[in-house]
């Protein structure tokens, strides 16, 4: 008999509906995938933070057991899949196991299949090759997608640096990008010698650096799927970056904006059609599913420069996959999730990207990912649990009920509130404090924090209190982020 072709929206949906192999979700929390659980039958999220104090049906958290210090996400999941409780629950629930992460390497790749399982992304070495900011200039080359005026060099000094920008006719007003890395810790700002000194350990010896013209730009995100159909593309995001109530990193991603007028039509269409040019020569390097990119869009000119890529689901995914078009069709990450089961399916994805550029089918939103901004170290007593909380008239906020479902907020005055840390935990400088979701906009026309935003912000930080640490204690921050 021969095997049915899923030819519409519709039929998709029923599909992950009926679904009856395990599909595991594991990493840190599950902040990156919100509501996926909804969407496809037998998927589990398998966290190392339990946000929800056990009261989320679809989160397994595994007791606390002895590891050795984590150096990146990947080594959370990688103590994941070898703790004996979730290992016992994969086997209890039977079935194929299907994996997807945040991060990975190839020794999760291996415990996977120890598992008996698949991990549905592309292979971590190629994962590797396309995150390298170096790489992602010469795909988007390819692609014709182009990048701010840029040099790619190894750098030894400040006087060969200047030399490269000369040759290369960019100014000595630059940007500085090493090959991997957070942006907020690996993006240095360099005017001076002064400055280069600063960062001189962080640039020299590190292989090739993209050396950028700096430009005067906001930051957006915009997320596709590069599937045997061709590349479907979600809506362009704005990015809120380094806002010191939010982060304590210079150039730091502190969370998005989904909403309609975001951006002038014709720059919301240029980053649509050259996130489609850049998801196709991604096929023909052999990547596809999920990723996101970062475009640079100049303020005087509207160009618009390819700034990087994350050949994964980001902290951008959950505004992608919760935005009105998700609901009306499907989010985003299913058809990641379709084109990895191996199932036979016929889209017209011309029309399904059109639909999905018509400012109806997306309705206002942002999020805020709050970290302790202090240059301070203690221990928490109290943290604000996970779900909705209210903002009175004279501006304080309070929790009103649990919950975890971001449409649960009703209106600008509630917000869902994702805790991160909670008592017990360290709070350093930089910490993941948690995330908060709310309809409307977090910024102004002039891309600064609104008021609001401002009050809901200081509403949740002052939710938190700590005690001192022991004099003796010292504690290391953690140089990963975990969202």
């Amino acid at each position: 008999m021969p095997t049915k072709v899923l030819k519409n929206i519709s039929e998709i949906r029923r599909y992950f509906h009926r679904n009856e192999d395990p599909i595991y979700f594991v990493s840190a929390t599950n902040f990156n995938l919100l509501g996926l659980d909804e969407w496809a039958k037998n998927f589990k999220y398998i966290c190392y933070i339990d946000c929800y104090d056990g009261r989320h049906p679809n989160v397994f958290c595994p007791s606390d057991a002895p590891h050795a210090e984590f150096q990146s996400i990947e080594d959370i999941n990688n103590y994941l899949l070898q703790h004996k409780e979730v290992i016992d629950l994969i086997k209890r629930r039977g079935g194929k196991p299907r994996f997807v992460f945040l991060m990975f390497d190839e020794e999760t790749e291996r415990l996977a299949k120890e598992l008996g399982g698949e991990v549905w992304f592309p292979k971590a070495k190629l994962r590797t090759r396309c995150d390298n900011k170096i790489e992602t200039v010469r795909i988007g080359n390819k692609a014709g997608v182009p990048s701010v005026p840029n040099a790619l060099s190894e750098i030894k000094d400040y006087d060969q640096l200047r030399s490269v920008c000369d040759k290369a006719g960019i100014g000595h007003d630059l940007v500085l990008q090493s090959a991997f890395g957070d942006s907020g810790h690996t993006t240095f700002f360099i005017k001076s010698e002064a400055d280069f000194r600063r960062h001189e350990h962080e640039i020299v010896g590190e292989g090739e650096i993209k050396v950028m013209k700096r430009i005067d730009c906001r930051g957006s995100a915009i997320e596709a799927c590069a599937t045997s159909q061709g590349t479907i593309v979600g809506p362009l995001m704005t990015e809120l970056v380094g806002f010191k109530d939010l982060t304590p990193y210079r150039g730091g991603w502190c969370g998005n904006e989904i909403f309609a007028t975001a951006f002038p039509p014709k720059t919301r269409q240029r980053a649509r059609d050259l996130t489609f040019k850049f998801g196709e020569q991604l096929r023909k390097e052999g990547y596809r599913g999920y990723f996101e990119l970062d475009f640079l869009i100049e303020k005087k000119s509207g160009e618009i420069w390819l700034g990087e890529i994350n050949p994964r689901i980001t902290g951008a995914s959950s505004m992608t996959n919760h935005a009105a078009f998700a609901h009306a069709d499907a989010p985003l990450f299913l058809f990641h999730l379709l084109e990895f089961s191996k199932k036979q399916f016929k889209l017209d994805i011309d029309e399904l990207n059109a639909r999905w550029a018509d400012p109806d089918m997306i309705d206002s939103w942002s999020q805020m990912v709050i970290k302790h901004t202090d240059d301070s170290v203690d221990i928490l007593t109290q943290a604000p649990e996970t779900g909705i909380y209210r903002m009175r008239e004279d501006g304080s906020v309070v929790f009103d009920r649990f919950d975890y479902h971001r449409r649960a907020v009703e209106s600008e005055k509630e917000a869902f509130f994702l805790r991160i840390l909670k008592p017990g935990d360290y709070r350093y400088e930089g910490a993941d404090l948690g995330i908060l979701v709310t309809r409307g906009r977090s910024m102004t026309q002039g891309f600064q924090l609104n008021e609001r935003a401002k009050k809901w912000i200081h509403g949740i930080k002052s939710s938190f209190s700590a005690r001192p640490l022991p004099t003796a204690a010292v504690l290391a921050e953690p140089a990963f982020k975990i969202l």
